[in-house]
């Protein structure tokens, strides 16, 4: 690669749910701009994170996890990761290094064939969790998946391990062109998209079984208090059942208090200012299979 040519593009990771894809986007950005849970689907949007170099720009999309879709939703979001892969210059394939590949990962590498725009990097994350014995398996079953691989990395987006030869290889796989973001931002979410995020994470955060599916978040109102350093802001956790409503809130509202107290912490620096959040949790049956719902919801 000639080190003088600025180059700029897209990339994506694509794997199975929770391979660490949103992760691995935090790590290369150098903030968080996209949660993260060890619940499947966490991510439900392409979520751009900018990795500004002096030899380039990286435009990290963050994506839902492909999977067999079993609502509306689920079949939008898959939707939406075919439509990203058909845009980018590239796309990085992540399997973690502590599970065998399976059916799910062969199936992915297989469909990366529908792209033969993008070129191909194979990525084993996890490697911090990993045995050698894991890691070298792992890499031996990637390799063998494709035969258009760019690259193989092994990496560990907790402890930064290998991340630098992840970010080199993606740049050289670049085109040349400017920056396509002004340098110093991060990503194109915006302020209340972020909120909205944040507290759903804070809300994913001990939930299990169906429950993290169905919890969407709205932000409904953002105002700085007058004579006050506070802002207050308005926030609504959408479930689909009363019974999930209830598990939300906890026992006398202790439940909701933790999930409050967890989400302003990272909310006030965000915005740089004190907030006074209030959460609400409503009920909108079914809205994962609902189409109006959905629209309403942002999806």
């Amino acid at each position: 690669m000639d080190e003088n040519v600025h180059r700029s593009g897209f990339v994506t990771f694509v794997g199975r749910p929770n391979v660490g894809k949103s992760t691995l986007t935090n790590a290369l950005v150098g903030e968080k701009v996209a949660i993260t849970s060890d619940k499947p689907q966490t991510t439900r949007r392409a979520i751009r994170g900018i990795l500004n170099r002096p030899d380039g720009q990286l435009v990290i999309v963050d994506t839902p996890g492909i999977h067999r879709p079993r609502t509306l939703l689920g079949e939008r979001l898959n939707d939406l990761v075919e439509q990203v892969l058909g845009d980018v210059d590239v796309i990085a394939f992540c399997v973690p290094a502590t599970e065998k590949v399976g059916p799910g990962d062969r199936r992915i590498a297989e469909s990366l064939s529908n792209y033969p725009r993008a070129k191909k990097v194979a990525i084993v994350t996890k490697t911090d969790v990993g045995s050698r014995e894991q890691i070298t398996e792992r890499l031996i079953e990637v390799d063998a998946l494709r035969e258009d691989w760019h690259a193989v990395i092994p990496l560990s987006a907790l402890t930064n391990n290998q991340l630098d030869v992840l970010a080199d290889e993606l740049l050289s796989l670049m085109p040349p062109g400017p920056a396509l973001y002004e340098e110093g931002v991060v990503t194109d979410e915006s302020t209340e998209d972020r909120i909205a995020e944040i507290i759903r994470e804070a809300a994913l955060e001990g939930v299990r079984d169906e429950l993290p599916h169905s919890i969407a978040v709205t932000v409904d109102d953002i105002a700085q208090r007058e004579d006050s350093d506070l802002t207050d802001i308005f926030a609504s956790i959408v479930v689909e059942r009363d019974s999930q409503k209830a598990i939300i809130i906890g026992h006398r509202g202790s439940r909701l208090s933790d999930v409050g107290a967890r989400a302003r912490a990272q909310i006030e620096p965000l915005i740089g200012s004190r907030v006074f959040l209030k959460l609400h949790v409503r009920v909108a049956k079914e809205w994962q299979r609902d189409p109006k719902q959905l629209g309403r919801l942002g999806f």
